[in-house]
């Protein structure tokens, strides 16, 4: 299975050099403005990060900042929420690659099998995939920042909280038994569509949670608050899985909204990158 690329030229430029030349100017742009630094040992602390999938001229410096602070393992597990309503629930790739501009991004079968194992309810389906962008725009930066590595990608479509924690469970599982790094990237923007002010109070009070390793916490802030966090699902499955794999404390790296880059701060989103150690 060859999963060929849906938003290239649109969320991304569908040019192989120019996108090598953006996604590059995010990360290196970030670790050399100060924000990102970090010394080697604190990056290969990262268990789990979170990053935005807008649109890279609204989202693509808060997703550099946080890829700039990681120390990529040679495996990387990446969920997203689907955003359309065809597909499974919880719909993983088992085998194949993934196209973009700049070439193939190999799936790493065996810890796709394992987590099939671990959790039943994950299935093989390229349909919640075929179309869905908030996985695929992570992929130029995996490309780039970690090009020796292989990735499983998992696209949410439920908001069942037993079903998020037990995949989180299921993932910390999984990757336990391969006894080596795998870094969980949560593919997720957050408030949509009202004023700048009111979607920065909103995340302020997801990031709260978020920050807290508080999965219930954020299910119950996003529900109470009408927070339209696209990838709630997928981030309670981060959380969760990191908190059974040792994480003790997560960090804000950047914080923006569509409103810093367009001038329009009537009807903006909110873009959050975080990394969970």
């Amino acid at each position: 299975m060859l999963r060929q690329p849906a938003v290239a030229g649109r969320f991304y430029p569908n040019d192989p050099r120019e996108l090598e030349e953006r996604v590059r100017s995010f990360v290196v742009g970030a670790a050399e403005d100060g924000r990102s630094n970090a010394r080697k040992e604190d990056k290969r602390s990262v268990l789990a990060c979170m990053v935005p999938h807008a649109g890279y001229v609204f989202s693509g410096a808060v997703a550099g900042a946080v890829y700039a602070r990681l120390d990529f393992p040679e495996r990387v597990i990446v969920l997203g929420p689907r955003h359309r309503p065809r597909g499974a629930d919880l719909a993983i790739n088992i085998e194949g690659a993934w196209q973009t501009p700049m070439g193939r991004l190999e799936i790493d079968s065996e810890l796709a099998r394992g987590l099939v194992t671990e959790d039943s309810l994950l299935q093989n389906d390229d349909v919640a995939h075929r179309i869905e962008h908030s996985l695929e725009v992570q992929l130029p930066f995996l490309q780039i920042c970690a090009p020796q590595s292989r990735f499983v990608p998992i696209a949410v479509g439920t908001l069942d909280f037993a079903v998020l924690a037990e995949l989180g469970h299921a993932i910390a599982r999984a990757i336990a038994k391969v006894k080596k790094p795998v870094l969980l990237v949560c593919s997720s923007d957050m408030n949509h569509y009202e004023r700048d002010e009111i979607t920065r109070a909103k995340d302020h009070l997801a990031i709260e949670q978020l920050l807290a390793l508080n999965p219930r916490g954020l299910y119950e802030v996003v529900r109470r608050e009408n927070i339209t966090m696209c990838g709630c699902g997928p981030a309670i499955t981060t959380l969760t899985a990191a908190l059974d794999l040792g994480s003790t404390r997560g960090e804000l790296v950047r914080y923006a909204t569509s409103g810093d880059v367009l001038g329009d701060r009537d009807d903006v989103v909110g873009y959050a990158g975080m990394i969970f150690r």
